[in-house]
């Protein structure tokens, strides 16, 4: 019998320094962001970075994880890989390995089988990350893009113009839940939700790129109830944890981490009601 999965609560604080964390393919890969001026990452950017760990099975990263878990890396594939073959997949539903196969099944869920409702097919998986919201207005710059020689003659060679968009600064936070009750749907197992907690800790550190160069994971506190049915309301955990904007104009652009009072742990009566509660990044 698989151990049981309690509830749990989660919550990223995300520092962005002159990069892009999530582009929108609806405004030329803008940072994304509210009419309102709030930034956005959604929940898919996030978990796309820890499914790359996942999915580069020779990466030290996941080459690491597997080893301090005594994971068997066959276990935990990735569904949702770029140019998956179709066929391939339902032929796994209809044998069963799907479920034993695919990590990210398991624990997320999946977006392109529910018509095909056959045996092993999942929905609703049991992590459900929401979207990522600055605490406050976020600054976009943008700027030609140039390199040492251009591509085609006579077309702005060697430059891509305001091809380089950026938020000069901002702080996030993102809330995830683990959610036992589908776990049983789904095959999600105790050591799934292992894996989750030992990746987020790398999951910007080791997918950087040319325009997300320095994106801070600064919090990724995961506080775990004391049963399947939790106890304690999720909202009064994320309001404690979230971070909150110094001075007269709490949706003031921010400079630097340290216009921000950002909690060091939460208050005794909450952290009594819970089993466990830690930042995952091991800050004390």
């Amino acid at each position: 019998m698989n151990e049981e999965i309690k509830r749990a609560t989660g919550l990223l604080i995300i520092e962005v320094v002159n990069s892009n964390p999530n582009g929108d393919p609806d405004r030329e890969s803008d940072p994304r962001q509210r009419p309102n001026g709030l930034g956005e990452i959604s929940p898919v950017s996030f978990k796309r970075k820890l499914r790359d760990l996942v999915e580069d099975a020779e990466g030290p990263v996941f080459k690491a994880v597997c080893k301090n878990l005594k994971l068997d890396p066959e276990e935990y594939r990735i569904l949702e890989s770029r140019g998956r073959d179709r066929k391939t997949i339902e032929v796994e539903l209809k044998d069963g390995r799907f479920v034993i196969k695919y990590w990210d099944g398991r624990l997320f869920g999946n977006t392109f089988l529910e018509e095909k409702m056959d045996k092993g097919t999942i929905k609703t998986g049991v992590a459900q990350f929401v979207m990522g919201l600055s605490i406050a207005k976020i600054q976009i710059q943008r700027h030609t893009n140039t390199n040492k020689a251009g591509v085609e003659e006579g077309k702005n060679q060697g430059m891509a113009p305001l091809a380089y968009r950026v938020v000069e600064h901002g702080v996030y936070f993102m809330p995830f839940y683990i959610n036992p009750s589908n776990a049983h749907k789904s095959g999600c197992t105790a050591k799934d939700i292992e894996l989750l907690k030992a990746l987020i800790p790398y999951s910007y550190d080791h997918t950087r790129s040319a325009i997300r160069p320095d994106v801070r994971l600064r919090h990724a506190w995961f506080m775990e109830h004391k049963n399947s049915l939790g106890s304690c309301p999720d909202y009064r955990l994320i309001d404690a944890l979230s971070p909150k904007r110094r001075g007269n104009d709490p949706l003031a652009s921010s400079t630097s981490w340290d216009d921000y009072d950002v909690p060091a742990g939460l208050p005794t009566e909450l952290h009594e009601r819970l089993f466990s509660c830690v930042d995952l990044l091991g800050n004390p």
